[in-house]
């Protein structure tokens, strides 16, 4: 009987397999196989390096230096992007102008998750008075066209507003007005997500349970429910820094945005509109980067949708 018991095999231990796969792990295997992702992520690198790293070869006072005796020249060994309508080089301008472009969409967008991630946790754990509270100003403030709201602030507040100094480096105010414009009025879709997916995570058995044993109502918001809602927020603002870049060189091509002598791609095509067909590298080069930017970005936001979700098979 001895023998026989010793003799039996030992269940095998989970050390490997799909069982032992991390939820971490699991997401980035269904986000590399994601083909579109993968090459949205690709670009967005070379991007990314192409506004950083190019700053190490050209300088920000070479991208605003102006040569009238050279202005709409064609690319070229000197120019290889060309120069715009005062001489300046059109590939330099398009690395710092990249760089005001990518921080204003990521810093308002930043502001818009932290605002609409507050916001709707609150309104949907609390409900009553703090929900309609918080659900009445979103809907009020989404009937304001932000176009519209924009396009004026940035046109009589922005340009009025004295340059800021960021690490040794001076921006027009109306790179301020346009982050902070575009961050507090785009909370409102990320709220009601949030609130919607709150609503039915406060019915769950963990947030029962936390209650049961005494956990505080902000504790169990923050530490057990938040989790559970940031990817639906993770997608989002991914998503969302494509809208804003769009915004962004929207309002830039109307005259309104970001104010030169700081660059950005969208006051750079601006300046191309004075000759269109003459001068193509003017809103080609720019435009093109925009283009690929806004591209690899929702690529990587549908990557990461289907590599979030607990459901997905792919």
């Amino acid at each position: 009987m001895q023998n026989t018991i010793q003799s039996r095999p030992k269940p095998a231990r989970l050390t490997g397999g799909p069982f032992a796969e991390s939820i971490l792990q699991r997401m980035i295997k269904r986000y590399r196989r994601h083909r579109m992702a993968m090459v949205g992520t690709v670009i967005l690198i070379a991007i990314t390096l192409y506004v950083l790293v190019g700053s190490s070869f050209v300088t920000e006072r070479y991208a605003n230096e102006t040569d009238f005796a050279n202005k709409w020249a064609a690319p070229s060994a000197e120019h290889p992007f060309g120069t715009d309508a005062a001489g300046r080089d059109v590939l330099a301008r398009t690395i710092y102008g990249g760089q005001v472009t990518l921080i204003i969409s990521l810093l308002s967008m930043l502001v818009t998750a932290l605002l609409g991630t507050v916001l709707g946790l609150l309104s949907g754990f609390y409900g009553g008075l703090i929900d309609n509270a918080i659900m009445r100003v979103s809907e009020a403030m989404l009937s304001i066209p932000l176009l519209f709201l924009l396009l004026v602030v940035s046109k009589f507040i922005g340009a009025q507003t004295a340059p800021i100094t960021v690490l040794g480096r001076e921006f027009s105010g109306s790179v301020l007005i346009v982050i902070l414009i575009l961050g507090f009025t785009g909370w409102m879709g990320l709220a009601r997500i949030v609130r919607a997916q709150v609503l039915s995570l406060r019915e769950q058995d963990f947030v029962t349970a936390a209650r049961a044993v005494g956990a505080r109502s902000g504790y169990i918001v923050f530490r057990h429910v938040m989790p559970n809602a940031l990817t639906s927020v993770i997608v989002y603002t991914t998503l969302g820094i494509s809208n804003v870049i769009l915004l962004e060189a929207y309002i830039g091509f109307l005259g309104t945005g970001v104010q030169p002598p700081t660059a950005s791609w969208g006051n750079m095509i601006q300046r191309a509109t004075e000759k269109l067909d003459e001068a193509w590298w003017m809103w080609f080069f720019p435009g093109m980067l925009i283009l690929l930017t806004v591209l690899s970005i929702n690529f990587i936001g549908d990557g990461l949708r289907d590599a979030l979700d607990p459901y997905s098979n792919k």
